[in-house]
Parts: structure tokens; C-alpha cells; sequence
């Protein structure tokens, strides 16, 4: 990257004015340039770059308003959404390369917005109070934030507040200085899975993908993989998807801590991408290796990945219920949409023999897709399990299909778009 680094300091201007102050010159020391935004709702103890009433008024309320609300989370809300405003609009202008926001929980809250609408590959850092808490829902995280514990930051500069904080200016320049561009020269396809334990598909896949010319990307279907696959779909980075990885829906459905949120499997539908989506792992449900399991799944029959990760077996009713709601939502795509229905299987555990196999849960799912799987979704039913290489090749033979009709762009189809608007600008 050249030029002068431009860091997003994100902060109260009224309540920590000695940490923005500080955090300004270590960011000055390492070579850029902090531009801060006043997020308080007092006035200002020290200069800032975007004033608290430029980003209520971005809100579209005055500051005044907002001031005398008399209820502070009221108040935080309304400029979270000026914030956020800003934000995007510096980012989508290039006149911000990083994100570095200061705050305790009612500052995390509005930092969590602002970070969520900035592109993924832009540095975000947030020095928080509540790092890595469990009051922050795994839907609120953005895909690559990054977050370091305020320790000793609720009140006032101190040795390790100072500590903190230099830590965190210098790994946000030097975030900044070094990334690489998410920039592919292949068209790119988004690929859902979890490890070769469980899910193999992508062994076979990944390379024949390359062979024909794009990009495989393979997102680890964890919680916050899915959060990163959801971004980008709605990005429009993607010329196709395998969204194989759908556990995350289940997980969601049982308030799994092991969530991507409520809008799972609907990115991709929204922003016009083909998807082929299969249900792989959707029968189980993930929770936290280290606590009891949740009332509902005890006793149940699971498979212990390892000391973070479990996963629960589900029961013939539950997943028919899901399935019904991964029909629905496929249903409302904008996009084509393939379901591919491995009816042997759905992960490496549910084998035939296996320790988690359920032949009459998995007959049971099996007939709910087909009977609620409809047009404009095709169903593609495949004897196989979903870690079959049959399973793989019917996968390629539909994506080959919508190669061939347009439906996806063919490598040759991206680079021709690519010069076009590339001339474009020139031109421009």
C-alpha cells in the first residue's frame, strides 16, 4: 500500500479524550495518520476530525436531541447509526485504510456496527472492555475483526492502559501497511466445509475447480466462517457457491453459541449468486466442548471433536424441521439454485456402521426435502454419500452444465469483464 496510512479512531471525545489523544500520537509514531470521529454526546475535551454533531446529524437527528434523550443506550444507538454512515462512505471513498475504535460496553456496541460495514481485507481493531465476552452474540462480529482487552482502560490512562493501547495503534498500522488486496485473477467460488474428519468433498473438489480456471475459497463452516462466507456473498465476490457446510442453520435453530447468525444460507440468494447447497453436517448440532450440554441434547449420542467442539446428534422431528427451513429459504433466492441430496449420508460419522448413524432420522429427512424442496430450486437426488466421489462428480456435472448456458461466467467471460471496466476507468 502507498501513501500515508488514514486510521478510523472511533471514540468518546467527552469521556476519553487523554485516550484518544494518546492513541493519535502512537499512530503518528508508526508512520500514519489518525483521523477521529467523536462518537460522546458531551462536548469535546480534544480536537477531533469528525465532530459527535456531524455524525448525529448523519443519524438525521440533531445533537441537541440526542443529548438530552435521557437514556444513554437511546442516545449510543443514534449515533451508532451516524457512525456507521460515515464510515461507509469514508471507506467506499478510499480515504480510510484502517479501523480503531476505543470503548467500554456501551462503545463496543457502536464499534461492532461500524466494523461490520467496512469491506473485509480493511484492518478493524477494537480495544474494548468486554473482549471476548459472552455478551457479544457471535452474529455482531465482522468477519475479520480483531479485538485486545482494555485491561485497566474504564477510567483514565495508566501504565497498562498505555500499554494496551500502543499495542493496538501499531498492530492496526502495521495491519494496514501490510495487507494484501482481496483481489483474485480467476473468478472466485465460495466453498463451505469443515475438516477432512467429518467433510472430504472438498479434496476432490478444490482441485478440479482449479483445473477449470477459478478460485476455491473454503470457508471453515465454524460460527464466524459462515459470518466470512455471508460477507462476501453479499459482497458479490463469488461466481458461484458450494455452500456443502450447512450445520450452521441447525446450530442457530438450537441457539448454538456456534452460530452465523440468523441470515445463514440467504447472502448468496440476495446478491443473484448460483448456489449448489447440500446438507452436509445439518443433523448435528454444535456446542461448546468445555460446558454441559444444554437440557435439550443431553443424552443424546455425540461425537467429541475435540476439547473446544462437540457435536449432538439430532432427532428424526428436529430435522425435518430444519430442513423445512432450509427449503424456505432457499425458496426465496434470486439466484439458480441447485440442491443436491446425498441420500446415504450427510457426514463422515453417519456412515453406514457408524457411530451416529440414524437410518430412519435420515429416511425421515430425506422426505421432507423432497417434499418441500420445489421449483424454482432443482432437487438433484444422488446415491451417495457425501463423502463419495460420486458425490463430487454430480456436483462438477451441474456446475459444468451452468458453465456452458451462462449461468456461471466462465473464466474467460471474468477476465473479458475485468479489461472492459479496467478501459473504462482509463477512459474515464
Amino acid at each position: 500500500m502507498s501513501g500515508v496510512i488514514r486510521v478510523l479512531v472511533v471514540g468518546t471525545a467527552d469521556t476519553k479524550a487523554d485516550e484518544l489523544l494518546f492513541v493519535q500520537r502512537c499512530i503518528a509514531e508508526a508512520g500514519a495518520l489518525a483521523v477521529i470521529m467523536d462518537v460522546g454526546v458531551g462536548p469535546a475535551k480534544a480536537p477531533v476530525h469528525i465532530r459527535n454533531s456531524e455524525v448525529a446529524a448523519a443519524a438525521g437527528v440533531p445533537l441537541d436531541t440526542v443529548a438530552t434523550s435521557g437514556d444513554e443506550n437511546v442516545a449510543m444507538a443514534t449515533m451508532a447509526i451516524g457512525a456507521v454512515c460515515i464510515a461507509r462512505s469514508l471507506a467506499g471513498e478510499g480515504r480510510i485504510d484502517a479501523l480503531l475504535a476505543l470503548g467500554g460496553s456501551m462503545g463496543t456496541d457502536l464499534a461492532l456496527d461500524v466494523a461490520a460495514v467496512l469491506p473485509l481485507g480493511m484492518p478493524k481493531m477494537i480495544v474494548s472492555t468486554i473482549a471476548f465476552s459472552h455478551l457479544i452474540p457471535p452474529e455482531r462480529l465482522a468477519p475479520d475483526l480483531t479485538m485486545i482487552l482494555w485491561a485497566g482502560g474504564l477510567y483514565g490512562l495508566n501504565g497498562i492502559c498505555r500499554s494496551v493501547l500502543s499495542q493496538a495503534a501499531g498492530a492496526v498500522c502495521g495491519s494496514a501497511r501490510g495487507v494484501v488486496p482481496s483481489r483474485s485473477e480467476r473468478p472466485m467460488i465460495g466453498i463451505t466445509s469443515f475438516g477432512k474428519s467429518c467433510l472430504r468433498y472438498m479434496v476432490e473438489l478444490v482441485p478440479a475447480l482449479e483445473a477449470r480456471g477459478y478460485e476455491p475459497a473454503v470457508f471453515h463452516a465454524t460460527g464466524i466462517g459462515g459470518r466470512a462466507f455471508e460477507a462476501l456473498a453479499q459482497q458479490g465476490r463469488f461466481a458461484a457457491v458450494f455452500d456443502f457446510a450447512i450445520q450452521e442453520v441447525t446450530n442457530h435453530h438450537f441457539g448454538s453459541v456456534v452460530s452465523a447468525g440468523p441470515e445463514r444460507l440467504t447472502a448468496a440468494g440476495r446478491a443473484g449468486i448460483p448456489q449448489l447447497v447440500a446438507p452436509g453436517a445439518m443433523d448435528l448440532v454444535d456446542v461448546a466442548g468445555w460446558q454441559d450440554f444444554p437440557p435439550r441434547l443431553r443424552g443424546r449420542e455425540f461425537h467429541a471433536h475435540n476439547r473446544l467442539l462437540s457435536s449432538a446428534k439430532t432427532n428424526a422431528v428436529e430435522r425435518c424441521e430444519v430442513a423445512r427451513d432450509v427449503a424456505a429459504r432457499l425458496g426465496r433466492s434470486r439466484s439458480p439454485v441447485a440442491f443436491l441430496l446425498p441420500l446415504h449420508g450427510f457426514h463422515e460419522w453417519d456412515r453406514e456402521g457408524g457411530p451416529l448413524r440414524d437410518d430412519a432420522a435420515l429416511a425421515a429427512c430425506v422426505r421432507t426435502f423432497r417434499e418441500t424442496v420445489k421449483p424454482p430450486t432443482q432437487l438433484f437426488e444422488v446415491d451417495a454419500h457425501i463423502n463419495d466421489s460420486a458425490f463430487v462428480q454430480r456436483a462438477l456435472s451441474v456446475f459444468d452444465g451452468w458453465v456452458r448456458t451462462g449461468i456461471v461466467p466462465s473464466p474467460g467471460q471474468c477476465a473479458t469483464q475485468r479489461r472492459d471496466v479496467s478501459a473504462e476507468s482509463i477512459d474515464a
